[in-house]
């Protein structure tokens, strides 16, 4: 609401006139106070609690029930799912889709996380997919990627992007996070690193030829996370799990963090600003101590004291001119 005062000062300034001053206050009085977002946030803890309830009650009442009630339930309640949002489907458009409602793309996501039960119950409960581990993963990749440009949902492509990252890391390396062979973990690294840059690629293919051009968040956000996080574990367990030279783990972390910075600054994103500082700053401090070990004696307490006085004054610098380096101001 703009308040009774504010519109007098401009009506004194001879800003507005009376006429308008009475318009804007005749509108401001009976203006339909909007709820878009209180519906979406309680649709959306809907369909959490109905998944997450349905889940308590069918384990509460497993024996009397059976599984075929159960695996039947869940197949019919996620056709139904799919059947309304393709009912309720707009044309397709490389462009961003204008639904007249919201409440196909939850159902279409309450669809896609019961598809995600039916096939974890399958396993569990009769090992449907036996060993074939990337079998169960790539599945949920092959739906969800096409659902989510199909219904221009990206709740489903990120659901489609995790899947295909689980999968990549079944293939590459099953249980290897629970190992200490340097090799799978090499491999492992390796494959995020790709898979991130690869990521990224994409979602820079869909900014720049504009093709679901607000895909493109997710994408980055996604890719550029996974490589630059499996590229910095990498870094710090070099002796272990290094997959690429040290100098070139360092050149493709700085480069994707001056990237990330760049592209902040063309898309106006806080996130990537934030993305890129944060994993440059660890970079940057790692090759500090490492200097600092190469035999500095009584001088590199000093300087790593200076060091962080320094890196507090540019956290500072970034925070208070972010909508400057943004171009937002």
């Amino acid at each position: 609401m703009i308040p009774d005062q504010l519109l007098d000062d401009l009506q004194t300034a001879q800003l507005l006139s009376a006429a308008q001053a009475a318009a804007i206050r005749e509108d401001e009085q009976h203006r339909p106070f909007s709820l878009h977002y209180e519906l979406r946030a309680a649709l959306y803890l809907g369909v959490t609690l109905l998944a997450g309830g349905l889940g308590v009650l069918l384990y509460q009442h497993l024996s009397d029930i059976g599984h075929g009630v159960i695996i039947g339930s869940m197949g019919l309640l996620m056709v139904a799912s799919f059947g309304y949002a393709i009912w309720h489907k707009q044309p397709f458009t490389w462009g961003q889709t204008r639904p007249a409602s919201f409440v196909p793309d939850y159902v279409l996501l309450l669809g896609c996380l019961l598809f995600l039960a039916l096939e974890t119950y399958l396993q569990v409960q009769y090992n449907f997919f036996g060993s074939y581990y990337r079998l169960a993963t790539i599945i949920p990749a092959v739906l969800f990627l096409p659902l989510a440009y199909h219904f221009d949902q990206r709740g489903v492509l990120a659901m489609g992007l995790t899947a295909l990252a689980s999968w990549v890391g079944v293939s590459i390396a099953p249980l290897s996070a629970f190992t200490e062979n340097s090799l799978l973990s090499s491999r492992l690294g390796g494959a995020a690193v790709l898979l991130g840059l690869a990521l990224t690629g994409a979602g820079l293919y869909s900014d720049f030829a504009d093709r679901k051009r607000h895909f493109a968040f997710t994408y980055i956000s996604l890719g550029a996370n996974l490589a630059l996080l499996a590229a910095t574990v990498s870094l710090f367990d070099f002796y272990l799990y290094s997959f690429l030279p040290e100098a070139l783990l360092v050149l493709l972390i700085l480069g994707l963090s001056a990237g990330l910075v760049w592209y902040a600054r063309r898309s106006h994103s806080y996130l990537f600003l934030l993305m890129g500082a944060v994993y440059g700053y660890i970079t940057i401090t790692y090759l500090f101590f490492q200097l600092l070990d190469s035999g500095l004696g009584e001088a590199a307490f000093m300087l790593g004291m200076l060091y962080f006085v320094g890196s507090a004054a540019g956290v500072i610098y970034l925070f208070v001119n972010a909508k400057k380096i943004l171009r937002l101001a």
